[in-house]
């Protein structure tokens, strides 16, 4: 009775932390969306669609909790495929935006990525202390630490934009974030991939005892 309690509450927690991320997550992203149209900024809206798409991994993990492991991994595909999807869409962006010409403001950059780096640091301090994670979380921690890292790059960009007034670090930023989402897809496909191997290896585990 003693496992399954603490099974229980190990479930609790999980889904009370996906919950917190997965709010905070809506907010940034609306915050990005407006900033990003205000500012004219690729970079605030290249992290307001990777935060989005966040939000619907949290969701996705939410519902995966009470799961069977094949769904688990589906979720986690879906997940993978989307960062990828919309890491094209920033690229498209921001090729659109070299072209046609923007006018970035790096103030409104610099503040917007301020709060939304504290924001993700938060989420990424609830999602670490979460214990025996599986494909899914392990997703949603990756997505939280690929966003804190690109709010460091568009405070960096946001302060050039500023002092010079061009585009370019802003563009370069956008799809650095999109890198950075390609290598987060990846990533999850091959942990997605890997979970197979572990639950065969745990199965024929099973079989042996």
């Amino acid at each position: 009775m003693s496992g399954e309690g603490e099974l229980n509450l190990d479930s609790a927690e999980k889904r009370r932390t996906l919950w917190i991320v997965f709010w905070l997550n809506v907010a940034i992203a609306i915050g990005f969306f407006i900033t990003g149209v205000i500012g004219d900024s690729n970079a605030l809206i290249a992290n307001g669609l990777d935060n989005s798409s966040d939000a619907i991994v949290y969701a996705l993990s939410l519902l995966a909790l009470t799961r069977s492991r094949v769904w688990k991994r589906g979720a986690a595909r879906f997940s993978g495929v989307m960062l990828l999807v919309f890491a094209g869409g920033v690229i498209l962006d921001a090729i659109r935006r070299f072209m046609e010409g923007s006018d970035p403001i790096g103030g409104v950059m610099m503040v917007m990525a301020l709060v939304a780096g504290a924001v993700n640091l938060w989420c990424l301090y609830l999602l670490k202390r979460l214990q025996n994670k599986d494909v899914n979380l392990r997703a949603a921690t990756t997505f939280s630490l690929n966003d804190f890292v690109s709010n460091g790059g568009i405070i960096i960009a946001g302060i050039v934009v500023f002092f010079t007034g061009s585009n370019w670090p802003d563009l370069v930023v956008g799809i650095g974030v999109a890198c950075i989402a390609i290598y987060g897809g990846i990533e999850i496909l091959r942990d997605a991939h890997m979970d197979i191997h572990e639950e065969e290896g745990t199965e024929h585990e099973g079989w042996r005892k």
